[in-house]
């Protein structure tokens, strides 16, 4: 049986590696095809200008993935050999997921898909343990975090809709603003747009990702 964890440890670092590099690929196909497509800067300087964000990024993570590792399920209600099973299953899912949406250039959140592949993989397992258990069904709520994995869900969809929403109204007023004798409305408030968008985008990731950083 130790040889059985060390190799599933083996087997998750290297699947670490893998989705790591197939994460990273999924943000670049999300954030930069725009960018690149519509050629507003060269090459080189939108690469430039990513691996800052990246850096910035990770100096001031307020860790989202800690929130969706450890309020899925309850750890203490699942063997440790259940508990490798659940997060090899969910490293495998989560290389082929985004792998396949990578190919065909679709969008994916990687912190969406964290999410519901460790939901899909514990509440697996504990379907398995409750038919299996001699005392008989058990509530699923005693390995599931119902409450906190509802709450989690449930704020996925309202950032989608709140971002729809805002998105397309920013988006209508910089058309009103822009679209027509741009180089009259630039001149007046091309300025001031950019600035009121830098710093929105540098209070989110100071400020506020200063707050929950390491």
């Amino acid at each position: 049986m130790d040889n059985f964890y060390i190799f599933v440890v083996a087997l998750l670092f290297f699947l670490a590696i893998s989705d790591l590099v197939v994460g990273v690929s999924n943000d670049a196909v999300n954030f930069l095809n725009s960018a690149i497509g519509s050629k507003v800067a060269p090459f080189r300087l939108i690469m430039i200008i990513a691996a800052l964000g990246i850096l910035a990024g990770t100096t001031f993570s307020s860790g989202m993935m800690e929130v969706a590792r450890k309020s899925i399920f309850h750890p203490e209600s699942f063997y440790f050999k259940e508990i490798m099973i659940i997060f090899l299953a969910v490293m495998l899912t989560d290389i082929i997921l985004l792998d396949l949406f990578n190919t065909f250039g679709l969008p994916t959140s990687t912190t969406v898909s964290i999410v519901f592949e460790l939901l899909g993989a514990a509440v697996a397992i504990s379907l398995i343990k409750i038919s299996n258990s001699p005392e008989g069904a058990q509530d699923i709520s005693g390995y599931i975090n119902s409450g906190k994995a509802l709450a989690i869900i449930a704020g996925i969809l309202l950032s989608v809709i709140v971002a729809f929403t805002i998105g397309t109204l920013v988006q209508y007023l910089a058309r009103i603003i822009f679209s027509f004798e741009y180089e009259k409305t630039l001149k007046y408030f091309g300025s001031v747009w950019g600035g009121i968008a830098i710093t929105a985008i540098t209070y989110f990731i100071l400020i506020k990702g200063a707050k929950g950083s390491s």
